[in-house]
């Protein structure tokens, strides 16, 4: 279509004639594309139920390659979709929009899909939701995690569930297999008293890297400006040294000179300055102005670099044995490749035989994991049930600030055309959860997690709080947005407006 501002208008006949052809080559282009790349993915699927999606999720690639705009434009002039909520059911938008075309444009009648199709992606959302986060309302769901202190008091939980949450987290990274199956038992029970079915995910602890400042625990206070050595071993003498190594020491041979590496989950920022035998020279480059003492066992990224490490540790495969029994979905840390997924689905069958296996919650928390999303949501939905978490601790620090709020957008769309249901995390209503005031920012953060079907509140001693706050928040929301779709509901702020 052309959109130039000094080119002569178009009747809307012939817009809608120049924008059908746009739009049948822009369908075949697609059909094609997606097509082929079905073909690759066949193999990995198994659940014949996860095909539709599946299908879906190649037709949303194949057509975000497409500079979609001019149409998009031209599809508006003409008082229709814009096709900017179409990621859940590609085809019937555009076979819809076609036959709108050819109709306004005097051309043979096209049929329009059947109206079940434009619903039967976020149907499906809609029961993996309710299956992996439990039953409630029609909206987002709320995931809590479990203090320990919640294997002696039932109490805790049970506050928990009154206040609004949906589902619990176990971290498995916390605690052992006698607090664990403690925990359960509370939740079974409660769900029975409130008559609900609380889910319970249970997360893997994953490879994460950390800092290792062996036997030797003292760290030193660094500031901006300051160097910090990251070696492969570490010196017997260390006295003024500011010096660490990392639980695995072999991705030093990663690093280049330039690379960025952050320290204690991103308190501490700095550049590669120079490489020796001995491992690397960091240069502080972004603490707070107080400084950040470095510390024993804290998390490690390292932006570009591939941390081609198994995401399944030795401890993981061990408390497989337990959670493979006990969660309903399993959380799956720092899953980066399609063989990652491979791993955990043999590592479940190895201890479950025929039985159904549970659902998986890959946790999106390095650039390669995203890089790698659409192939991690085929390989794992061809098999069970899957959902995704957006990380957005790690993968703040990974892609970096500025991208975060573009990249957790990006993973909603992919997810929506996948069909599989999203978890809001890390750090939602920190401050009401610890201590017991919400920030203007964090208020607006939980309300645009509405637009996921779960949110996950971490611990906190005003936990109960935290979730009776956010589920109001989430019901609110609920009145205006149907997830990525606004809602035109009266709005009664405004009502009286006929005077000044």
């Amino acid at each position: 279509m052309n959109s130039s501002p000094n080119a002569p208008s178009l009747s809307p006949t012939e817009s809608a004639a120049e924008l059908h052809a746009n739009l049948s080559r822009l369908r075949d282009t697609i059909e094609h594309e997606a097509g082929q790349t079905l073909d690759g993915w066949r193999p990995a699927i198994e659940r014949e139920d996860f095909l539709p999606s599946a299908e879906n999720l190649a037709r949303y690639l194949a057509m975000r390659k497409v500079d979609l705009r001019g149409i998009q434009d031209g599809l508006v002039e003409l008082g229709m979709s814009s096709l900017g909520r179409c990621e859940s059911h590609i085809r019937p938008t555009l076979d819809a929009a076609s036959a709108t075309l050819a109709s306004v444009a005097g051309l043979p009648a096209e049929d329009y899909p059947l109206a079940s199709a434009f619903f039967e992606g976020p149907q499906r959302v809609a029961r993996a939701r309710d299956a992996m986060f439990g039953q409630g309302e029609p909206g987002t769901r709320i995931m809590v995690t479990l203090p320990t202190e919640a294997a002696e008091d039932e109490n805790i939980i049970r506050q928990f569930v009154y206040a609004g949450a949906n589902s619990v987290r176990i971290n498995c990274a916390h605690d052992d297999e006698t607090a664990w199956a403690a925990m359960i038992r509370h939740v079974r029970t409660i769900s029975r008293e409130v008559g609900r079915d609380v889910r319970i995910n249970m997360d893997l602890g994953g490879p994460k890297v950390r800092t290792d400042l062996g036997d030797k625990l003292k760290g030193k206070r660094l500031f901006s400006g300051d160097r910090i050595s990251l070696v492969y071993e570490l010196p017997e003498d260390r006295k003024g040294l500011a010096v660490t190594t990392l639980n695995h020491p072999e991705l030093i041979d990663k690093l280049v000179i330039g690379s960025r590496v952050w320290l204690d989950d991103g308190k501490i920022g700095g550049v590669v300055e120079s490489l020796d035998e001995s491992g690397a020279v960091i240069e502080v480059t972004s603490v707070r102005p107080s400084g950040v003492k470095i510390k024993h066992g804290k998390g490690v990224n390292l932006p570009g670099v591939a941390v081609e490490i198994p995401a399944l540790t030795e401890k993981d495969l061990n408390d497989l044995d337990f959670v493979a029994r006990h969660a309903d979905t399993i959380g799956f840390s720092f899953v980066q490749t399609p063989q990652d997924v491979r791993d955990l689905i043999a590592a479940l069958q190895g201890r479950l035989g025929d039985a159904p296996l549970p659902a998986v919650m890959l946790k999106i928390e390095t650039e390669l994991a995203v890089r790698n999303l659409p192939r991690l949501l085929v390989q794992a939905g061809g098999k069970l049930p899957v959902a995704v978490m957006i990380a957005r601790g790690d993968l703040s620090v990974e892609l970096g600030m500025d991208r975060t709020s573009e990249m957790q957008e990006e993973i909603l769309w992919m997810c929506a055309a996948a069909h599989v249901p999203t978890v809001w995390a890390t750090q939602v209503l920190e401050s009401l959860m610890k201590e017991g005031l919400a920030s203007r920012a964090e208020v607006t953060d939980a309300a645009m997690g509405q637009r996921a079907e779960c949110v996950m509140l971490n611990k906190g001693p005003y936990a109960p709080q935290g979730i009776a706050f956010l589920q109001e928040v989430l019901r609110r929301m609920a009145r205006h947005h149907g997830k990525r779709i606004a809602i035109m509901g009266p709005l009664n702020s405004w009502r009286e407006m006929q005077q000044l």
